[in-house]
């Protein structure tokens, strides 16, 4: 059977940087960092006192306030950034066939807020389980793309994808293939995720996976810098309108990009540090370039997972040089992690906004915070070092990998 082509109509993002596509953007290209000093909770005790929260942003500005209060954050992420896609995409909800759209979401953790606060009240008791009601629909980590399907009266398949960071890539895959098998017109995609928590805080500390530079937050996150020491965390949404490409043309709907290949691999190697040699990581973008039908000698860009992690940020860039041979040098590599931080399940679906805006405006963001050349990376490799570049960018890779080994990626083409 051919497939289906499947196109970008719709974007929407709601970030430590900006709380709407083109205010992402505008950071974007500024190279404006989103970390800052924690508002949430009392960080007194803590190895880590800062990460990238969104700004100016309360829920009750878009959405009812008894709604409101049903969610945890996550989900009031998702509702804000998937209200702003669906908008930017111009469907006519009430002429679409609802039964053929479909919400995939990710999220690699989902309501840990809500977990977390309604253990710490029963804690404080005397042992008799008086738990909220919204307790449970609150927390679970499928609850986003259920209330987006029932506020729009989306009938098509409906669920979250949970691999860690490569969560809302996954989701994006997914979203891709039920619109090229003819299962769905319009697919809405991305993540979400709210884990600047007191658990979220404590447990990556633990982990010791966060950057400890407290008395410098904004330069924290710097992937692929000799000094980096760990990631930065983050918090917010990206959506994305995935639609069949007959369907956006027969309704003169603005394209952005052609979803042209998703890869899919596991490392299979240890439940948190990626493979030394990136060989998950290689397999992931082969599979990618081989599903799109491209050859690597094709890539004008690469958003990279590039979190600002030791191990992490060596073992992409080794894949890649891997991957890309001699091209390699050619291709504007970036993580927009060292602006945003690393937005977890969110993650895939940001960055590739980020990846598809890049396409349509020619300008490449930066990787923010460099300073030191770490020996153990290619010098030739462009990294889009602090500055951002012009850049006619015809295809667009963007890599998102989780804990457990899971690696995503995800291809954008210019449409023809």
């Amino acid at each position: 059977m051919e497939l289906k082509r499947v196109v970008v109509t719709g974007l929407g993002a709601l970030t430590p940087i900006g709380n709407t596509k083109d205010e992402f953007w505008e950071a974007l290209i500024n190279g404006k960092s989103g970390a800052a000093p924690i508002t949430y909770f009392d960080t007194e005790k803590f190895k880590t006192k800062f990460a990238c929260e969104l700004k100016n942003f309360k829920a009750t500005d878009f959405l009812d306030r008894k709604e409101a209060r049903k969610m945890d954050r996550f989900t009031q992420y998702a509702m804000v950034a998937s209200d702003e896609a669906i908008a930017d995409s111009k469907l006519d909800l009430n002429a679409v066939n609802k039964l053929r759209v479909g919400v995939i979401w990710g999220a690699g953790i989902g309501g840990l807020e809500t977990f977390q606060d309604e253990v710490l009240n029963f804690a404080k008791g005397d042992g008799t389980p008086r738990f909220n009601p919204f307790f449970i629909p609150k927390m679970i980590a499928d609850i986003a793309p259920g209330n987006i399907s029932i506020k729009h009266g989306f009938m098509g398949p409906n669920y979250t994808t949970v691999s860690a960071c490569a969560s809302s890539a996954n989701a994006m895959i997914d979203a891709l293939n039920y619109i090229r098998l003819g299962h769905c017109d319009v697919v809405v995609t991305g993540g979400s995720e709210a884990a600047v928590t007191i658990a979220g805080m404590g447990g990556f500390n633990a982990m010791h996976a966060l950057s400890t530079r407290n008395d410098s937050p904004e330069t924290a996150s710097r992937p692929f810098d000799a000094t980096r020491d760990g990631f930065v965390l983050g918090e917010g949404a990206g959506a994305i309108v995935l639609e069949d490409y007959e369907h956006a043309k027969a309704r003169g709907a603005k394209i952005y990009a052609e979803v042209v290949g998703g890869g899919l691999s596991s490392d299979a190697y240890h439940m948190t540090a990626p493979h030394p040699d990136g060989l998950g990581v290689i397999a992931v973008m082969r599979n990618c370039l081989e599903n799109a039908g491209l050859k690597p000698e094709d890539v004008d860009h690469i958003n990279t997972h590039g979190t600002s992690t030791p191990l992490g940020d060596v073992a992409e860039l080794k894949a890649i040089s891997e991957v890309f041979g001699s091209h390699a040098k050619n291709i504007n590599i970036n993580s927009t992690k060292s602006m945003t931080g690393h937005l977890l399940g969110a993650a895939g679906a940001v960055e590739s906004i980020a990846s598809i805006l890049a396409m349509e405006h020619g300008i490449v963001p930066p990787t923010i915070n460099h300073k030191e050349v770490d020996d153990t990376i290619d010098p030739e490799l462009n990294l889009t070092l602090n500055k951002a570049q012009k850049r006619d960018v015809k295809v667009a890779m963007s890599n998102t990998f989780g804990f457990g080994g899971h690696n995503a990626c995800v291809l954008f083409k210019k449409i023809d």
